[in-house]
């Protein structure tokens, strides 16, 4: 599947954007580093991923935080190689803000439900990406809004049916640097 990936680093004088090459990322950190390397001083620096017609996402990093990642379809985003590096680190951020012992809930509700819990999760389907991956958008998606763009309208390009080209370019434009980043599509 095609892969569609770029660096934008805000400078002064606006955004600064390039096309790069995923191949070398297997982890979170090798791609905040990829986009940290593109950063003037402590700028900010977004990651845009594209899987054609599947998802996109989009990675923030300012300075030395943590980056904050959304991504568009996260059942879709953890079926691919880049999409799982992403997918992952969310799904593992909410499960720790959810639940401190996952393993003791588990042994709690098992305890409680007996033998009719066993018989019961044999009759779930997983979601389409796999254990733990939400069908839909995850992630921050208040990640732009002092950029003009807001968490609804975010949530919206990231909507059934939408394509994450157009999404992206939409971002984009909201940024103001949509002719830059089509230059480089």
């Amino acid at each position: 599947m095609a892969y569609f990936a770029a660096v934008l680093a805000r400078t002064g004088a606006g955004w600064d954007v390039s096309e790069t090459e995923l191949d070398d990322v297997e982890t979170l950190a090798d791609l905040t580093d990829l986009a940290r390397r593109a950063a003037e001083d402590e700028d900010t620096v977004l990651v845009f991923i594209e899987q054609e017609d599947a998802w996109f996402a989009v990675l923030r990093i300012d300075g030395e935080d943590d980056p904050r990642i959304f991504v568009s379809d996260a059942a879709a985003a953890a079926r691919s190689s880049y999409g799982s590096v992403l997918t992952d680190e969310l799904i593992e951020q909410d499960g720790e803000a959810d639940f401190d012992d996952l393993d003791g809930l588990v042994a709690e509700l098992d305890e409680e439900d007996g033998a009719s819990a066993a018989s019961d999760s044999e009759d779930d389907e997983e979601p389409a990406g796999g254990p733990g991956a939400p069908i839909g958008p995850i992630g921050d998606a208040e990640l732009l809004t002092d950029y003009g763009m807001g968490a609804d309208e975010l949530l919206d390009l990231a909507g059934q049916g939408a394509a994450p080209g157009d999404a992206l370019g939409e971002i984009a434009e909201a940024l103001g640097c949509g002719e830059v980043l089509e230059a480089v599509r």
